[in-house]
């Protein structure tokens, strides 16, 4: 019995695909399509609100007065709370990478409802997106059994995670306090380096804390502990502090550039984290590894291939600026979009 269980050990989809993971893979979905429609409907939202008000390009508000923006904004929280969900119920190497999938929902939509033209290669950014998904998905590797939030407080306390975690604030405060002064308008990595670095923290304490509600709702209530409460905190500051220099980051450079290498720099730091944190590639062999590392390869080149497309079409519209100034203010977008990346030295 014994050596038939050793030559035919179970392959890695009946390995990966455990109930909680199906559970975590269908919230992450969910979250994705949610997100990703979000953008557009809270862009129908400004379009509607730049028509008879001041655009939020030019710091007007009235889109707060829009009921389709604050429908957009309601779609954008359940998203958000549909992928706080999965990861209560799905590692972080399996939750994280799908968040690509809403990059795609966007720019499907955008194509289909706006009419903002998908370029050729931005079919194949999202191509590309899908099939490192689907790889990640079939080889990611089983959830982790904890009872008890206090489990998830013994893992951030050994050694290796402390460790990371002293050296990500120590790196963080670097930035902060000696960088952002002197380089934070001039160099993209500063702000973004920041926002990845704490934002791979404020997963490992999101999933710390789903776990904990997930526990508390199936009878066995973890609110009593003081390391839940712990976690919370470090949920709401880090949160915080990675929203305001992704603001920043936003609000100083490209999007287009901004978002895919916020995206690179979050997703890989946070799948480091949970790896350290969590253990993950413990409960796997080295080709499950590599495949999964190959995967998230793809993603990253069909993501930096969709945001080089939009590059492209930027590119177009700024070429025909006299022509369409009338219709990219009716968008309700920044106009200031399409300047190369150290837009503010130019108006000096």
């Amino acid at each position: 019995m014994a050596s038939a269980t050793t030559h035919s050990p179970p392959s890695s989809w009946r390995d990966g695909m455990s109930s909680d993971n199906i559970t975590g893979l269908v919230l992450a979905l969910s979250s994705s399509i949610f997100i990703g429609a979000s953008f557009i409907v809270k862009k129908k939202g400004l379009k509607k609100a730049g028509a008879s008000g001041i655009r939020a390009g030019v710091g007007g508000y009235s889109y707060l007065y829009e009921p389709l923006w604050w429908v957009g904004m309601t779609t954008m929280i359940v998203g958000e709370i549909a992928n706080f969900a999965a990861y209560a119920f799905a590692p972080a190497i399996l939750v994280t990478p799908l968040g690509a999938l809403s990059i795609i929902i966007s720019a499907v939509l955008a194509h289909i409802i706006l009419r903002e033209r998908l370029h050729i290669f931005g079919v194949l950014g999202c191509v590309l997106c899908v099939v490192g998904s689907t790889t990640i998905v079939l080889h990611a590797p089983p959830e982790r059994e904890i009872e008890s939030v206090s489990e998830v407080w013994d893992l951030a306390m050994e050694p290796a995670f402390l460790l990371y975690a002293s050296l990500v604030v120590t790196a963080a405060l670097v930035l902060i306090f000696c960088f952002i002064p002197q380089y934070g308008q001039t160099h993209i990595m500063v702000y973004i380096g920041v926002c990845s670095l704490v934002g791979s923290l404020s997963v490992m304490s999101v999933k710390a804390l789903g776990i904990a509600l997930k526990l508390t709702l199936s009878g066995m209530n973890q609110l009593i502990f003081p390391q839940t409460w712990a976690f919370a905190i470090v949920v709401i500051t880090c949160v915080i502090t990675q929203m305001n220099y992704l603001n920043k980051a936003l609000d100083t450079f490209n999007t287009a550039v901004v978002s895919p290498i916020y995206y690179v720099m979050f997703t890989s730091l946070t799948i480091l984290a949970s790896v350290i944190m969590f253990k993950d590639w413990d409960r796997q062999n080295p080709t499950q590894v590599v495949t999964e590392m190959c995967g998230f390869v793809t993603i990253l080149s069909g993501t930096f291939l969709l945001h080089k497309t939009k590059d492209m079409a930027d590119g177009l519209s700024t070429s025909q600026s006299m022509r369409l100034s009338k219709h990219s203010e009716e968008d309700g977008l920044n106009g200031s979009e399409g300047i190369p990346l150290r837009r503010q030295e130019s108006s000096r």
